[in-house]
């Protein structure tokens, strides 16, 4: 992929876009979570409730530092085992995190990407990333260009080309403290 493609999409984030992405299994939309129009934006375009949360990543566990913070360092070595990789795990929120990007809940969904795209564009950008399923709420996520301009044809400011990761679903979600499943395997 041209280094172009990455610089406009950093253009994009920076202007407080909304943009779609590939990542492991599907269609990503994402934006900078510190820009709270830019999530409330997302969440529109996705006519997604505020209260459920969104995943953030990033291209290295060092972007996650600040929500890290204060874990013990058996939760860091479980995390460290499992990325770069498709888990996403729930772990406490210390207050780093906005709450446009928890939904008010007491945890964070957090994944370390090895998607090659989704992680250049992290490591470009400098920060984590808001990481959401392309698709209004209710409908299958997008797999596919043509299934991502169905759903949102003129409504995105970029979209930056690349193949999907070649999982089937969506990465799994799991709490950290409790193990329990959220979401997959």
């Amino acid at each position: 992929m041209g280094n172009y493609r990455i610089i406009r999409a950093v253009d994009c984030l920076r202007g407080g876009g909304v943009m779609a992405y590939p990542t492991e299994a599907v269609w990503g939309l994402g934006c900078d979570p510190y820009s709270e129009a830019a999530v409330m934006r997302l969440l529109a375009l996705k006519k997604r409730r505020r209260d459920m949360g969104l995943i953030v990543i990033a291209a290295s566990m060092a972007q996650l530092e600040p929500f890290l913070a204060d874990m013990p360092a058996s939760d860091r070595q479980r995390l460290a085992a499992s990325w770069p990789g498709p888990q996403t795990w729930l772990v406490p929120n210390n207050g780093c995190a906005p709450s446009w990007v928890t939904g008010g809940r007491e945890t964070l969904a957090l994944r370390v990407t090895n998607h090659p795209v989704a992680a250049a564009l992290c490591r470009a950008y400098g920060t984590p990333l808001i990481s959401t399923s392309a698709n209004p709420h209710g409908f299958r996520p997008a797999m596919s260009l043509l299934k991502l301009n169905l759903y949102f044809h003129g409504q995105l400011d970029y979209v930056l080309p690349g193949p999907l990761g070649g999982l089937t679903s969506p990465t799994p979600i799991k709490n950290l403290k409790t193990g329990e499943v959220i979401r997959g395997s």
